[in-house]
């Protein structure tokens, strides 16, 4: 096999949480320029027929499975995986990128002017249970089919704020009195550390079992945000710019692909060059 078969992924069965957003879709893409088979999981059955209408014009002639799921009930995932299971007979990768994205752009409810002094701790246990929680269960009960199998891998979509802090500076808006300025919420970033933690416990606890598992930390991606945003943001990557919405795919499928074979309990940051600063 040469270097650039190796990253042929043919019918291998891929399952992306999340998978009716913007990086969700741009995952399934990156599987399906690999010739595997994404699986893309979303609580929205409306998002998930939309998602897979888009993908049928990315890709002729390709296998695409939606499947609504709550990622955070462990009876909903079992589900997915037997409905799998039955169909192919295996599963080969698993893509963590279910989260409650607080964006600029758009009315987020957890991207508001919510000072961390007050911050409700319903929201945390929310957030956390989608983004972590579900983590844990998808890894639990796909990472444990995988580990059965004797092979898979399980890649963790962190983020450069997995590894830095929010600067808070590019939130703010002048004129605003500080209980008006918008935060990037505690959550996000706590989430974010932790998917690099469980990436490090994975690799470790399932190493032997062939399972491997590894992290990317994206920066942010160009979406119509607002100038004031884009400049203050843009003044903190050496890059200059923000990312572009299939700037990651190529990285994906390295990382879910035998082109990536040694690797394990790795983090790859792919931030324009902003965590350097």
């Amino acid at each position: 096999m040469n270097t650039i078969e190796k990253f042929t992924i043919k019918d291998k069965v891929i399952v992306i949480t999340g998978g009716a957003g913007l990086l969700g879709k741009k995952h399934a893409e990156a599987v399906l320029d690999g010739q595997g088979v994404p699986v893309l999981l979303d609580v929205s059955e409306t998002a998930l027929n939309a998602a897979q209408n888009e993908l049928n014009d990315y890709s002729s002639n390709c296998k695409i499975e939606t499947l609504v799921c709550d990622i955070t009930s462990r009876s909903d995932v079992e589900s997915t995986k037997d409905i799998l299971m039955d169909k192919y007979g295996h599963i080969d990768g698993l893509i963590n990128n279910a989260a409650n994205n607080p964006k600029v752009e758009g009315n987020s409810r957890n991207m508001k002017p919510i000072q961390f002094e007050n911050f409700p701790v319903e929201m945390w246990m929310d957030d956390i249970t989608v983004g972590l929680t579900g983590a844990l269960i998808c890894s639990q009960v796909y990472g444990g089919e995988m580990a059965r199998q004797g092979s898979g891998v399980i890649l963790n979509i962190s983020s450069d704020l997995g590894v830095i802090a929010p600067d808070q500076r590019i939130y703010r808006k002048g004129g605003l009195k500080e209980d008006e300025q918008s935060v990037k919420p505690v959550t996000y970033s706590v989430i974010k550390h932790g998917l690099i933690g469980l990436t490090k416990y994975l690799a470790t606890y399932w190493a032997a079992h062939g399972v491997r598992a590894n992290a990317i930390c994206p920066g942010g991606i160009y979406a119509g945000q607002n100038e004031e945003f884009l400049q203050k943001l843009t003044n903190l990557i050496p890059m200059g710019r923000m990312a572009d919405k299939d700037e990651y795919k190529s990285t994906v499928l390295y990382m879910i692909s035998d082109a990536s074979s040694y690797m394990t309990g790795s983090t790859v940051i792919i931030d324009g060059g902003r965590t350097c600063w």
